[in-house]
């Protein structure tokens, strides 16, 4: 019998924090993508102390303002503080983004491990899945949206479901596989339960692509989200959100630009440290990857 040979983060050969110190310090981008992340996550969560403004108090005597030291990134047509609704819309954006990925990574887990060693479930599962791949993510999402009403649950389902199929394909390549390796065919010849099998032999080599695939919707899912308040079939106007204030503020560009720029630049550079920290925690989970560090 062959062992399986995985890495994972409890394995007992380095701590959780000692893992989490060397993903940060892998590199300097990574550094830098995670510091900047943190200040993102840590001003969404500690939003009410602080933004120095009421994100959604109308002031019209004060609409249109450029920046200055009341105002930091200036007002917007109605008077609100900028730089207060930015730091309130990202809760929205991060909870969208982190609530997409969990969702999606859990139901495509459990279908792709499913189809990749049920044989017979395989082709029903996937011609499923390949019919839903078939619809673009953003017409989908609208006519969710459209259908159930605007809302951050209806949002969050329809960015959800369209990430489920990729999420199911993933998990069934790693599965199909794996389970032609020795280890499994003697498990099975041991007879191990099915799913004793998935959850002891198959589960954990799925953990490392899921993990950039996570990361992966988590940023696609913001900035899906940020495009249908965009075209305002995302969350309700009053709600601050990055799409809904570069929303409002596409008429007012010429007059104040920044209404558009400062989201809109937010909202890159988040999903792209999202992904510059998903590559990095992929690499450190990928067993190759450890394995190449231990002949170093």
């Amino acid at each position: 019998m062959t062992d399986q040979t995985v890495f994972t983060p409890g394995d007992g050969r380095v701590s959780p924090l000692d893992r989490v110190r060397e993903i940060v310090f892998s590199s300097p981008f990574v550094f830098i993508a995670s510091l900047i992340l943190a200040i993102i996550v840590l001003s969404a969560l500690f939003a009410p102390w602080v933004v120095p403004h009421d994100p959604v108090r109308l002031t019209p005597a004060q609409r249109l303002k450029p920046p200055s030291e009341i105002y930091w990134l200036g007002t917007d047509a109605y008077g609100r503080d900028l730089f207060s609704r930015i730091i309130y819309g990202g809760r929205i954006s991060l909870v969208v983004g982190l609530g997409a990925a969990v969702f999606a990574v859990a139901s495509g887990l459990m279908l792709g491990l499913l189809a990749g060693y049920i044989r017979w479930l395989d082709a029903i599962l996937m011609r499923m899945v390949d019919g839903l791949m078939a619809i673009p993510n953003i017409l989908l999402a609208i006519a969710i949206v459209s259908l159930w009403g605007a809302g951050i649950w209806t949002v969050l389902i329809a960015i959800t479901i369209p990430e489920v199929p990729r999420v199911v394909r993933l998990v069934r390549s790693v599965v199909l596989s794996a389970r032609e390796e020795p280890y499994v065919e003697a498990a099975i010849a041991a007879g191990s339960s099915t799913w004793l099998i998935m959850r002891r032999h198959l589960l954990p080599n799925t953990i490392a692509p899921l993990i950039i695939q996570g990361t992966y919707i988590c940023a696609s899912a913001i900035l899906v989200e940020a495009i249908l308040s965009f075209l305002g079939a995302g969350i309700n106007p009053e709600t601050p959100s990055w799409g809904n204030i570069m929303a409002e503020g596409r008429i007012y560009f010429q007059i104040n630009p920044g209404i558009v720029l400062w989201p809109g630049i937010v909202v890159s550079v988040a999903i792209l440290a999202i992904n510059l920290l998903g590559d990095a925690v992929r690499d450190a989970l990928d067993p190759r990857m450890a394995k190449r560090g231990i002949d170093r």
